[in-house]
């Protein structure tokens, strides 16, 4: 059975050319943000052996294309910290919204907090709606006490921007992050290092890691399609 088809945007790592895959018949060669100017490109390669590293193609669509001296492990994991920090930042112009009512109901209330944490946990500003119906704009303070009672309980997330204000036939109120070391952990994410905290200390005792519940072992020798194999929830 295929596999379902799920869209990725690759890394730039994985169209980056290295050694002996570059087209180039000559490149421009810098090592350390120094330029070494333009070499053939055997001369090139040749250097970055002698030197222990990769000669990786950093900037393929200039003339002649430029390359660096680097280890190429190296040169991923720095692409790769760039493009976490470039996501935090995206992230931390995105607002999300949550709706509120006056007279929402306490599991309901408990899931939208829920993804407001997990939202300011991830650096982007929530903004809290209530909107007021019919009747209910004849009791405004049923509202402010939901939405006051939001705002308090996510005070070890975030912080309000400005107090809650009635415009219109609604409640507004912009929530900001914390910075992270002075934020809270998400209690998905404590949940999450307390059982691999568990699991570890059982390892160690037993020499095995536990079984988890509705989760059994697959014989490896069974005649069995291993896609076809779904998790158990």
């Amino acid at each position: 059975m295929s596999r379902p088809y799920s869209p990725r945007t690759p890394s730039p790592a994985s169209f980056t050319r290295v050694n002996g895959k570059i087209r180039a018949r000559e490149v421009r060669v810098i090592e350390d943000k120094k330029q070494l100017g333009i070499l053939p490109l055997g001369d090139a390669i040749n250097l970055a052996r002698a030197r222990g590293v990769d000669l990786v193609e950093i900037a393929p669509n200039a003339n002649p294309p430029v390359c660096r001296l680097v280890d190429f492990g190296k040169y991923r994991y720095e692409l790769a910290k760039q493009e976490k920090e470039a996501r935090k930042h995206q992230h931390a112009n995105k607002v999300k919204e949550i709706q509120l009512s006056p007279n929402i109901d306490p599991h309901d209330f408990g899931v939208k907090l829920q993804h407001a944490i997990d939202f300011l946990c991830e650096d982007m500003k929530v903004k809290v709606t209530l909107r007021f119906r019919g009747r209910e704009m004849a009791h405004k303070e049923f509202g402010f006490q939901q939405v006051e009672k939001f705002v308090k309980s996510l005070e070890i997330y975030a912080h309000p921007d400005a107090p809650p204000k009635l415009i219109g036939k609604g409640i507004n109120v912009m929530l900001s992050p914390l910075p992270r070391n002075k934020r809270a952990k998400n209690p998905k994410q404590a949940e999450r290092d307390a059982d691999l905290a568990a699991e570890k200390e059982y390892e160690a005792q037993h020499g095995k890691k536990p079984v988890k519940e509705g989760v059994a072992d697959v014989d490896e020798d069974a005649d069995t399609d291993a896609e076809t194999v779904e998790a158990v929830e």
